[in-house]
C-alpha cells in the first residue's frame, strides 16, 4: 500500500508495496507511457520529529521511441529512491529535493512522489537496438528494413578526407 498511516511510522517502520497501473489517473497529463504498471517496495520510516525517510525502489516498463528511427521500444526501467519528507512547518525553502506533508495530515500518499521520481528519471534517449540503422534524412524511410533506394548526396569534405578529391590549398 502507498498510503502511509503516520501514526503507524511513529510506532516503527512501516513496509511499503504496491502498483499504480497505466491507466491510474496519475499518469493523466504526464509525459510518459507505461507498458507495465509501477511496482514499488520501500521501508517508510522516522527520521527525527515530524521527519520521514522513505527509502524505495520502483520498477516499470517504458513505452518510448528509438532515437534513431522512431519504432516503438519497450524499456525497462527500475530506480532507487531515498527521499526525505518534512513537516510543511519545518520546511524552508533551501530544502530542495524534499517532500512537504501538509499541516495535520495523518495520512500520506506516496503515490505523487513515485510519479515526480518517475518523471526526472525517464531516459531522454533509447534505441531499438545498438546497430539501429535510423531513418533516410531524405525519404524518411526506416534502414533497419533495407536500403531506401535515395542517391546519397556527395559531402565533397568526407570525398577530402577519403583522397577521392585532391587536398586544396587554403584560400585565405
Amino acid at each position: 500500500m502507498l498510503r502511509i498511516d503516520l501514526g503507524e511510522v511513529r510506532a516503527g517502520a512501516v513496509e511499503t508495496t504496491g502498483r499504480i497501473e497505466p491507466s491510474d489517473p496519475l499518469w493523466h497529463g504526464a509525459d510518459v507511457a507505461l507498458a507495465a504498471p509501477v511496482a514499488v517496495e520501500g521501508r517508510f520510516s522516522r527520521a527525527g520529529e515530524q521527519r520521514y525517510f522513505w527509502h524505495a525502489r520502483m520498477e516499470t516498463v517504458l513505452r518510448l521511441e528509438c532515437r534513431r528511427c522512431l519504432a516503438p521500444v519497450g524499456a525497462p526501467f527500475s530506480q532507487a529512491m531515498e527521499l526525505l519528507f518534512l513537516a510543511e512547518a519545518d520546511a524552508q525553502d533551501d530544502d530542495v529535493g524534499c517532500y512537504v506533508i501538509p499541516s495535520r495530515a495523518a495520512e500520506l500518499d506516496l503515490r505523487e512522489a513515485v510519479r515526480e521520481e518517475l518523471l526526472l528519471g525517464v531516459p531522454h534517449f533509447v534505441e531499438c537496438s545498438p546497430d539501429c540503422r535510423g531513418l533516410c534524412p531524405q525519404c524518411g524511410a526506416n534502414l533497419n528494413a533495407g536500403p531506401c533506394g535515395c542517391r546519397r548526396a556527395r559531402d565533397p569534405r568526407w570525398e577530402v578526407l577519403s583522397g577521392l578529391l585532391p587536398d586544396r590549398p587554403n584560400e585565405d
